[in-house]
């Protein structure tokens, strides 16, 4: 493992995440009350032994350098490290913005060739899944791969919006289509069933393998293949290109694995985990999810109710509130009489004296009573008047007609630190 350096690419705009990405980076994007995006593949790697770690970084990175700094720290025999990478100009033409996920690693190229670097693994920052890369790493070694690319059992439907692989009976890649729309499409890079069967795979109907978006490639052909193309993306232009000439191996994943790429995605994926049975355990003894250590009071709640949801550390929920199938994020103080449903609230990065608002302020930071927010998003340091009411009655799909609160997806989001005064609608 001291031979692997891992990668973390989290410096895209995120515009299908918007505005939750208006004020941050894509992977310092809160998740499941307490958490952020870029936990989750920062703690896979160090799950796996894989404690050689760079960030790629690029807008909105100030929360995600924070939350970064704050939380992962080695000891100094471990030899671990979180690096970031910030998008910088330098004296060499053209090393500024990186230009996407290829380009981005090759304006890093120093990195990758230090001494002692065999392999290096290429992570998304805004998936939600654990897994253990040693696996991959194995398969990769095992079958003398020049790359290696996780890939989840999907159905054909499914398949549609994934770029998708024919493989081998060997498990070799041999084929690579992007979000085949037709069925003669699909049929190009349909995979048999009963192939996933004898890997060990329940297929369950699923006849198609999914790249994840995971690489894990050797460090002389990574090196090799960024200094003698201009490709700027791995998985549009890199990895269809690599299969043609070099040994591109499939290593197959078949567990809870999510794409947070949109608003739906998001809000979904979120309010999974409130349920009685979520898809996603983030404290798995073996295999946690790490994150910030806050020290918060626990959280108090008076006559209020409280059912199917997630609360984190340091909230304040009066009585009367009704909590049903949501996310309540840090430090979130609801008021009397407030109803919530369906919904996620990011919380706040600070308490106000006594409840009341701040010099130059007139809601304070919470829900204010009487309100009732329903199938919603509110982001963090949101100040909601009381008997505020916020839903999407009209079933729009996409508007911006409020200012700081847009309906994305269906879903209607409150953008960060926004105000809504009492007797707000929409």
């Amino acid at each position: 493992m001291r031979n692997v350096i891992s990668f973390v690419l989290g410096g895209g705009r995120g515009t299908r995440l918007s505005p939750l990405t208006k004020y941050r980076s894509k992977p310092a994007v809160p998740l499941a009350g307490k958490y952020r995006l870029i936990d989750i593949p920062l703690s896979n790697c160090i799950n796996s032994g894989m404690n050689r770690i760079y960030v790629l970084t690029q807008f909105m990175s100030v929360s995600l350098h924070r939350h970064i700094r704050q939380t992962y720290r080695f000891d100094a025999f471990s030899g671990g490290f979180v690096e970031l990478l910030a998008a910088q100009q330098t004296s060499d033409t053209g090393t500024d913005w990186y230009q996407g996920t290829a380009d981005a690693v090759r304006k890093n190229l120093r990195y990758i060739q230090q001494d002692g670097v065999e392999q290096v693994m290429i992570l998304s920052g805004d998936q939600l899944y654990r897994m253990d890369y040693a696996e991959m790493l194995e398969t990769h070694r095992k079958t003398g791969a020049d790359v290696t690319i996780s890939a989840l059992p999907v159905s054909r439907e499914d398949a549609r919006s994934l770029g998708v692989m024919r493989t081998d009976a060997s498990g070799r890649v041999v084929g690579f289509l992007e979000k085949p729309q037709t069925d003669e499409e699909i049929n190009l890079v349909r995979i048999d069933p009963t192939w996933i069967d004898a890997q060990g795979i329940q297929s369950d109907g699923r006849e198609c393998l999914a790249s994840m978006g995971i690489y894990l490639f050797d460090r002389d052909f990574l090196v090799d293949i960024l200094n003698k193309t201009t490709y700027e993306d791995f998985g549009k232009e890199v990895f269809p290109a690599a299969f043609r000439a070099r040994h591109v191996q499939c290593h197959l994943f078949d567990d809870y694995w999510e794409d947070i790429g949109t608003i739906k995605a998001f809000y979904d994926a979120n309010l999974s985990l409130a349920g009685s049975n979520p898809p996603f355990d983030f404290h798995v003894p073996s295999a946690p999810i790490y994150s910030r250590a806050r020290f918060l009071p626990s959280t108090v709640v008076e006559d209020a109710q409280i059912r199917g949801s997630v609360v984190a550390d340091g909230c304040r929920i009066k009585k009367g509130a009704v909590i049903e199938n949501s996310v309540i994020g840090l430090r979130c103080v609801i008021g009397e009489n407030v109803t919530i449903r369906n919904s996620i609230l990011m919380g706040a990065d600070f308490y106000e004296t006594n409840g009341l608002p701040r010099a130059g302020e007139t809601v304070p930071i919470g829900v204010g009573d009487g309100s009732v927010i329903d199938g919603c998003i509110l982001d963090k340091n949101c100040r909601i008047g009381r008997n505020v009411h916020i839903n999407n009655g009209a079933n729009l799909e996409n508007s911006d007609e409020h200012e700081v609160c847009v309906i994305r997806d269906g879903v209607p989001v409150v953008e960060k630190g926004a105000t809504l005064p009492d007797g707000w609608h929409i």
